[in-house]
């Protein structure tokens, strides 16, 4: 019997017994790029929908990149007097059932500390997601120096969709 078969077959056992069979969360990343703010900065960050097509909440746990000495998700919060500060969110994102959670310049993003190299215009940079429920999932994304800042209080305007990008499980 091959694993696939297994596979099937337990689950259609356990349906048959009336077990409740979980649903997977299913992830689609569309959309990624990632910036720096200046050719030589040693800092960057990544950005991206992040959709969860299955009927179980997920969560973006952690994420890595073999482009900088550290890897960490980050928002933007306002301390007590109203300035802006990026923090580091050790507990991630929640990405719904059946919804998305937009990784966007000025909000919640990945962060890249400690760059080993400048990153160019168009290059590609290799970044492996880990979700709490779908695993680990690598993604090729462009570096895109061009886009612009959001304007305070507005997130980032519409973008012309780069194509979808199904992630793929890492190696």
């Amino acid at each position: 019997m091959t694993l696939h078969k297994y596979t099937l077959t337990a689950a259609a056992i356990a349906f048959s017994l009336g077990l409740a069979v979980p649903a997977l969360a299913e992830i689609v990343i569309s959309d990624p790029y990632a910036r720096v703010s200046a050719m030589m900065s040693k800092s960057g960050a990544a950005f991206m929908v992040i959709e969860n097509t299955g009927a179980e909440d997920d969560r973006l746990v952690s994420a890595a990149s073999d482009i900088a000495a550290k890897v960490e998700l980050h928002t933007h919060k306002a301390d007590a007097n109203g300035v802006m500060q990026m923090i580091e969110v050790p507990e991630g994102f929640v990405i719904p059932a059946g919804g998305q959670h937009v990784l966007e310049r000025g909000a919640d993003h990945v962060m890249f500390l400690g760059l080993h190299s400048g990153l160019e215009h168009g290059q590609n940079v290799t970044v492996t997601l880990t979700f709490e429920k779908a695993g680990p999932m690598t993604v090729q994304m462009p570096v895109d120096l061009k886009r612009g800042m959001p304007m305070m209080g507005q997130g980032m305007p519409a973008a012309a969709p780069m194509g979808q990008m199904h992630g793929q499980p890492a190696n």
